[in-house]
Formats: structure tokens, sequence, C-alpha cells
């Protein structure tokens, strides 16, 4: 390694794009184990609809922080950076070296660059009045709120997210500052990294990206993300919950309950997935140090590899080399 930080690999990009393929050859080549970089994917049970690589096909390639909670319980950004860290020691202390991989942008470049959340406490009296706000006169009136007094994390919001808008309000309430500089997001200040740190993205032709949301969306309505879904409502846990506001869960909820028919259920998810991925891309185009790469759907996967390989060789000081040897043996490390 020619810096002396410890190495860290993330690769991002929006949902569909292809990422688990892609981090399963990187992985190999370059000696590393997988921690998941995707909020929902650490709740056990869902497996469908977070699109849970099952164990069989992780071609040996050590996966953390999945299935790692039950739906019930909460799991934040702070939380998921909490266990990322003691992972990626873990990792290192192994020789290996740890590698972020998924969709959402808070948990991943909270970690990658030491965002330092402060607690906030909570106040359940403060949500119920924002809630009874946005019901009285509309989300976008809390979204309003929220631009007045923390325009960076309103600029990040869409008004229907009434969630992590009431959310940031909160933060704002209790401790006086907003969320966003709370995130470590001091306006025009550049944020160092504690590691070594490849950051890549993957992204292709929109048109193409939304085919492949279609295609991913139908291929778990046939591997009966329904049923999922409704057996973990017949287990008990209230659609309200936080881990059922998911894309999937939240959709299939409303038509289980009678609220939707399937197909506008199906209709629904394949929209709100298509903004989700807008949402992703606009989060990760303001990503410093982020470095874009064509996965194009149609190009030879192995030049797509190679273009990566070569970035993370240049970022570690590797040699080409190394990494065919690792690619053969499977036993790359860094030491």
């Amino acid at each position: 390694m020619t810096n002396n930080k410890p190495p860290l690999i993330a690769l991002v990009g929006p949902t569909a794009v292809g990422k688990t393929a892609t981090s399963l050859a990187i992985a190999r080549a370059f000696g590393c184990e997988i921690i998941s970089g995707d909020s929902m994917q650490v709740y056990r049970g869902m497996d469908i609809g977070t699109a849970k690589l099952p164990l069989a096909q992780r071609e040996g390639v050590p996966h953390h922080l999945i299935d790692i909670r039950d739906p019930a319980e909460p799991f934040s950004a702070a939380d998921f950076q909490t266990a990322c860290e003691e992972a990626i020691r873990d990792i290192h202390g192994r020789g290996r070296i740890p590698f972020i991989v998924g969709g959402t942008g808070l948990y991943v470049e909270s970690v990658c660059y030491g965002f330092r959340f402060q607690p906030s406490g909570g106040d359940p009296a403060f949500r119920e009045a924002m809630q009874a706000l946005a019901e009285r006169d509309g989300p976008e009136a809390l979204h309003r709120k929220l631009a007045a007094v923390d325009p960076a994390s309103a600029a990040k919001l869409h008004p229907n997210d009434m969630r992590r808008v009431i959310r940031a309000l909160e933060i704002r309430e209790t401790t006086g500052l907003p969320a966003s500089e709370q995130l470590g997001e001091a306006r025009g200040d550049r944020k160092e990294s504690p590691y070594n740190l490849a950051l890549i993205g993957l992204h292709m032709e929109r048109a193409r990206l939304y085919e492949r949301i279609e295609e991913r969306v139908d291929a778990m309505l046939a591997q009966g993300l329904a049923e999922e879904v409704r057996g973990l409502l017949e287990a008990g846990l209230p659609s309200s919950a936080v881990s059922m506001q998911a894309l999937g869960y939240k959709e299939m909820a409303a038509y289980i309950e009678g609220r939707a028919t399937y197909a506008e259920a199906a209709d629904t998810l394949k929209r709100d997935t298509r903004r989700f991925a807008k949402r992703q891309l606009s989060w990760f185009r303001h990503m410093q140090d982020l470095i874009w790469v064509d996965a194009d759907p149609e190009a030879k996967n192995s030049e797509l590899l190679q273009t990566i390989y070569a970035i993370i060789a240049g970022k570690f000081g590797l040699s080409l080399e190394y990494i065919r040897t690792q690619e053969i043996n499977g036993d790359g490390g860094y030491r």
C-alpha cells in the first residue's frame, strides 16, 4: 500500500445497476470481505424485497451486516456507522481489505468520511406535532419548515419523505444544530477520509436502468415478495414499522391490507423504485472522490472489471499482475 491510512474500497450506485455481481469479482481480485451498505439488508426475514444475496451465491466471499436485526428493531445511520467501523477493524486485523457495497448513500458516506452523529435524545411529542401539521397542511408545509432551519437537509429530502423530514426537524429542535452539520457537512469544507479510500460508482443510461428496475421488480414479485410481506405482517410486525417502509414492503402491505389492488401495488413499486434510483444518483453526485464507471449492460463485463481493477490498483499501488494472481488463487490480502 502506498498510503499509511488503512485501505477501504466502496462501491455505490443506484438500485439494479449491477453492484452485487461486480462486487463479487472485485472481492476475489483484491482479497476483500464485503460489508453491506444497504439500510434494509440488516433485517432478518426481509430477503426478496432487499435483493439479499443468498449465502450459496456469495462464492465464499464473507459478507457482513446482513441479518443482524429483527424487523421490529430500529437501526439508524449512526448504528450502521458503529457496526461498520467495528467490521472494518476486524477485517483489517485479518490482513484483508474491507469493501462496502450498497446504495444507501448516507450510510456509506458516514463511514467513508467519519461523520460524527450527535446524540439527540428524541422528542415523541414534537414528532406527533409535526405529523399533525403534515396531515393538516400537507407534507409541503413540513418541508418548507425544514428548508427554513436546515436548507441543506431539505435539499436532499423529498417532501413526501415525511419520516426523514420529521427526523431532521426533530434533530434541529432537540440539539439546536441542523442535521446536515451534524453529519460533518459543513458548507464548503472538504471532508477528509480516515481511510486510503477507493470510492467507485456504477452508472448506466437512464432508460436502460429503468428497464432493469422493471425486470427486477417483476422478478421479486415472481419470487414471492407479497408472500414474504404477508408473513411479516402475520408474525405481528405492523405496517407502520420503520422496516416496513422499505421499497417493496410498504407497497405490498398496502395490497395485503386492502388499500390497493395487486396491480396497483406493483405499478406503485416500479414507480417508487425509479424515483428512489433518481434520489440515489442525486446523493452520489455530491460525494467527493467518487470515480464513475459506466456499467453499460451491452459492454463486455471483463472491460468493466478491468477499468475498476485499474482504479483500485492505482489507488493502492498494486500491480495488475498481483490482481491476476489473486483472481486465480483467491487468497488476496494486503500484508
